[in-house]
């Protein structure tokens, strides 16, 4: 342990020093780089530019110039150096708005920043017209004029390429290639007018870029520079007055409370619009093209008020069930933006490469809090769970009970374990292990074979031991041949021994041939045998009424597991006899148990019974009556075992009520008897199950149905949603009345009738006279054969009580 203390000890420490030397790397980098700027914007500032003698003898021939100004075009780190020396070696005095052309054209990135300040350092220092031109030529990009004909792409490209002008712009006025900081303000007035949040892509382009303004000239806004003293006294030689300063701060707040205003009030057209699409969906099942599109519309806004543009490409990673927890990752590092941030960059398409920023950049830019939307977790999300439980108090009450009773709720929802039962090998899920599962079971075959039929583990271990058998054989043999070869190119002295030889190996290939054919045989012997005990198997599933008998055979099932057994399992659960629906629950339990581990089974059984139900509704003829109800109702089963999507019952029940007539009058009350409380008492479902149930109700008042139709439709309709009642007020009788009741109805027989005789003789009679001559007179609430008791009673009360018997009998 105090090892591992020290080895702890000294990684910290290693780890500690290491960022300490990159720290004061990078500080050294920063006061480098200032300096260098400091140094720069001196020789910017009062430019020594050579005369016109001097320049005449550079090269100026047209030839040349264009090539330089061409590449001017293509400005990078990599090129600077090169293209500085053949900017110093022509005459571009005559080309000077070539160049400004060129430069205003290049497409920079964040990275060739510098190398364009540095090229245009050299450019201002020699020629006079150099500097004007270029801040003419650079503020066209955000003044161009008006064209509102641009494509998305186009709109991508300019805000990219306002960014890299911004940044330029900035650069070159910190270096004192441009003195004049008025142009700024005239590019925030414009960046910060309230006129463009009417264009969302306006909007997204302007918030980026004043982010990027934002962070790199802190200066204009007042803001305090983090960073070495040098640093800062740069920034203050700048000359940027306190009244400027006060002008941009002030843009820049009342354009962030428009933007915030904004967002708010969009955030919460947007939540409106998703709780009246929950209520749709539930009530309905889907939007119309109208609302969709309305919504799609309205969250595309929302987003754009987010999706801007930054300075690293990242591969996003889009989540529909939490949009407020995207994934930002690059080949570097991995970022996570939480939903306490506040408002982030939502971005709509998958697998895009975007530029991602967002704005809480702006707000931290600002050293401003974002606001923080009210109920971030649910925005930009069609359906939300909160109108499930936005029912009446009579709905809740009934989602709190899906099932009737604890044996009901257990048949459907607490399923065997096969993992338990049965070995992993047997269930298809470490076929890597299976070689370790057949030794296990060749060492103790009682024990894979307790659980169920013992000849088919026993039968399948015989396989495996064939085939491992032939393999081997095949091994060896093999090995043997190759030995044989060897030996015969060695030893060739006696040729004799030789043919011997020969012919032993002949005899022992023909032996192994037949111990292939053999084990060939054994192989289909025991796929017949266990072909056999499949069938025996799909023979008793009829019988299988109970819950045990059915998990018993599904563990049995499994030890016959394969593709071609469960195919044919599938069709004997398909093809259950028509009259047989008692066996329906059971069936849908062991496709349930299997599924854990099975995917394939409940997937073909249900596909199966989709086509039938299709066929069977499309064929419209009024034949078949129990195939369909057959195979409604086994749609319903698997619904409450939540095999069978609850999209999917819905589906068959809005195909009955389109065409409410005949057979689908009858399909319709059978698939309701099975789900139908299942489902309106589910708390996703139930809204929409209200609903069809309504509209089942007055498709039966519209329609004129027989009787029998009308009958099973009410009873559908209140086995799913049972008529309102006022619970039964019980008599409060005082305990001197619930005795003699008790005496009466509960305790008087042959037995005790002497002793009932007695208790009443005991009673305070004046106050109990007239409750037992009205008891006496209810001899309905017993039973029939104690009626003549009843008169003994009386019988035996006269003796003490002559009025009672006379009141018994006038009465």
């Amino acid at each position: 342990m105090d090892n591992q203390e020290d080895e702890s000890r000294a990684g910290g420490e290693h780890h500690g020093k290491q960022d300490d030397e990159e720290a004061v790397a990078r500080l050294e980098e920063i006061k480098k780089s200032i300096e260098g700027k400091v140094a720069l914007r001196q020789t910017n500032l009062n430019p020594e530019r050579p005369d016109s003698g001097f320049l005449r003898t550079l090269d100026s021939s047209i030839k040349r110039n264009t090539a330089v100004i061409k590449k001017l075009k293509q400005i990078n780190e990599e090129l600077k150096e090169g293209l500085m020396e053949e900017l110093r070696s022509v005459n571009l005095s005559k080309f000077v708005s070539e160049a400004v052309s060129a430069i205003c054209d290049a497409k920079l990135k964040s990275s060739d920043i510098q190398a364009a300040v540095q090229i245009c350092s050299l450019l201002h220092q020699r020629y006079k017209d150099f500097s004007p031109s270029l801040i003419q030529g650079l503020l066209k990009v955000f003044f161009p004029g008006k064209s509102g004909d641009d494509l998305d792409a186009d709109r991508n490209l300019k805000a990219m390429k306002k960014r890299s002008t911004l940044k330029l712009l900035l650069e070159l006025y910190f270096v004192g290639v441009i003195e004049d900081n008025g142009i700024f303000i005239n590019i925030i007035k414009d960046l910060t007018s309230t006129e463009h949040l009417k264009d969302r892509d306006a909007t997204q382009t302007n918030l980026t870029l004043l982010a990027s303004f934002a962070r790199q000239g802190r200066v204009f806004l007042g803001l305090p520079v983090s960073g070495q003293e040098i640093q800062e006294e740069f920034f203050k030689g700048l000359g940027i007055t306190a009244d400027q300063k006060k002008t941009f701060r002030k843009a820049f707040n009342l354009y962030y409370d428009a933007v915030t205003e904004l967002l708010q009030s969009e955030h919460a057209s947007l939540r409106q619009m998703e709780h009246e699409n929950a209520k749709i969906l539930n009530a309905k099942g889907e939007l119309s093209e109208e609302n969709a599109s309305s919504y799609e519309k309205l969250r595309k806004s929302y987003d754009h008020l987010y999706r801007n543009v930054s300075s690293g490409e990242f591969e996003i990673t889009y989540s529909k069930d939490n949009m407020f927890g995207i994934s930002i990752v690059s080949e570097v590092q991995k970022l996570t933006v939480a939903p306490e941030v506040g408002v982030i960059a939502l971005i709509t398409e998958f697998g895009d490469l975007y530029q991602i920023n967002g704005y809480q950049d702006l707000a931290e830019a600002l050293d401003m809090q974002p606001p923080v939307m009210p109920e971030d977790s649910h925005t930009t999300r069609v359906t939300t769970g909160d109108d499930a439980s936005s029912t009446s108090g009579k709905e809740s009450s009934n989602l709190e009970a899906i099932w009737d009773d604890d044996d009901t709720r257990a048949f459907y929802e607490c399923l065997p374990d096969l993992r338990a039962f049965v070995p992993a090998v047997l269930l298809g899920e470490s076929e890597s292990k299976a070689s370790e599962q057949t030794s296990k079971a060749q060492e103790q075959p009682t024990e894979s074979s307790s659980e169920a039929d013992q000849s088919t583990p026993v039968a399948q271990d015989a396989v495996d031991i064939s085939a491992d058998s032939g393999t081997l054989q095949e091994g060896k043999s093999v090995e043997k041949g190759k030995d044989k070869e060897e030996k015969d190119k060695e030893k060739t002295k006696d040729p004799d021994k030789e043919k011997g030889k020969e012919k032993e190996k002949e005899k022992e290939k023909e032996k192994e041939k037949d111990t292939d054919k053999k084990g060939e045989n054994e192989k289909e012997k025991l796929k017949g045998s266990e072909a056999t005990n499949l069938d025996a198997l799909l023979q008793r599933l009829p019988g299988c009424v109970s819950r045990d008998l059915i998990d018993q055979l599904t563990v049995e099932f499994c030890y016959l597991n394969s593709k071609s057994n469960r195919k044919r399992l599938v069709r004997a659960l398909f093809n259950v006899p028509r009259t047989s629906l008692e066996l329906l629950p059971y069936y849908s339990r062991m496709v349930a148990t299997l599924s854990t581990c099975m995917k394939d089974v409940p997937s073909m059984l249900l596909q199966m019974l989709e086509e039938e139900f299709n066929f069977l509704i499309n064929k419209k003829d009024q034949m078949n009556i129990e195939t369909k109800i057959r195979n409604i109702r086994f749609i319903g089963e698997l619904c409450k075992f939540k095999i069978s999507s609850p999209g999917l019952v819905f589906s068959c029940l809005k195909t009955c009520l389109d065409d409410f007539t005949h057979h689908n009058i009858d399909v319709a009350c059978n698939l309701l008897e099975t789900c139908g409380r299942f489902l309106y008492r589910s708390p996703e479902t139930t809204i929409r199950m209200a609903n069809m149930l309504e509209i089942l109700m007055r498709l039966k008042n519209v329609k004129n149905l027989d009787p029998r139709h009308s009958t099973l439709v009410e009873n559908a309709y209140y086995l799913c949603k049972p008529p309102e009642r006022s619970a039964r007020v019980s008599k409060v009788r005082p305990p001197l009345h619930q005795y003699i009741r008790k005496l009466l109805f509960t305790d008087l027989d042959k037995s005790s009738i002497e002793h009932v005789l007695r208790q009443l003789r005991k009673l305070p009679w004046i106050e109990c006279e007239s409750y037992l001559l009205k008891c006496f007179m209810k001899v309905h609430k017993g039973k029939y054969g104690q009626i003549h008791l009843i008169a003994s009673l009386t019988a035996g009360l006269s003796r003490y009580h002559d009025e009672f018997a006379v009141a018994v009998v006038d009465e």
